[in-house]
């Protein structure tokens, strides 16, 4: 299936992945609809083939994470979030989702992590971006303090009023008595 007949829009996709448990994951409800199918036809294939997904592919929330990840997020329909549920979903990290084009073995699943993939590229891109920036900006701040506390020190002194010489009180041993 071509790239451009797929119709997901980059930014759908981006803003499903998560990050749960320090990981970038996506949510086996939110891939089933964009595979197209049912959630439970995901799980099931994932199910058949378990020896694909090694730990670090894929892990169940626990269910405070799901009830707190709920909580977090405005849910407009139950739809949405895979229906009514006893279970909690399965998050993929991205070698997760790239094993599941090989057990969903449509075209439309191909296609999909193509697309998924990228987007994990491009956040990994953006948050690597980001990191170089803040450590550009903390170089500069460095450079520029020591740069401004020689002129604020500078500015200081000027500051400051001239020192006035010190009056001495009595007798002074350099003074001439020879009057």
């Amino acid at each position: 299936m071509p790239e451009n007949q797929l119709s997901i829009p980059r930014e759908r996709i981006e803003q499903s992945i998560l990050l749960i448990r320090g990981q970038k994951v996506m949510l086996s409800h939110n891939l089933a609809t964009l595979y197209d199918v049912e959630p439970r036809a995901l799980i099931q294939a994932v199910k058949r083939n378990i020896e694909r997904f090694p730990e670090d592919f894929m892990f169940q929330l626990d269910r405070d994470e799901w009830r707190n990840l709920k909580s977090q997020i405005v849910i407009s329909s139950s739809s949405e979030w895979g229906g009514a549920r006893r279970s909690s979903p399965y998050a993929f990290t991205e070698q997760g989702v790239a094993m599941l084009s090989s057990v969903l073995r449509s075209p439309r699943a191909v296609a999909v992590n193509v697309e998924i993939v990228r987007a994990f590229v491009r956040l990994r891109q953006i948050l690597l971006s980001q990191a170089e920036l803040a450590r550009k900006v903390d170089a500069l701040e460095k450079k520029y303090d020591n740069q401004f506390k020689l002129v604020f020190d500078a500015i200081r002194q000027l500051m400051e009023p001239p020192a006035k010489p010190k009056r001495t009180i009595g007798f002074h041993a350099s003074v001439d008595h020879q009057s």
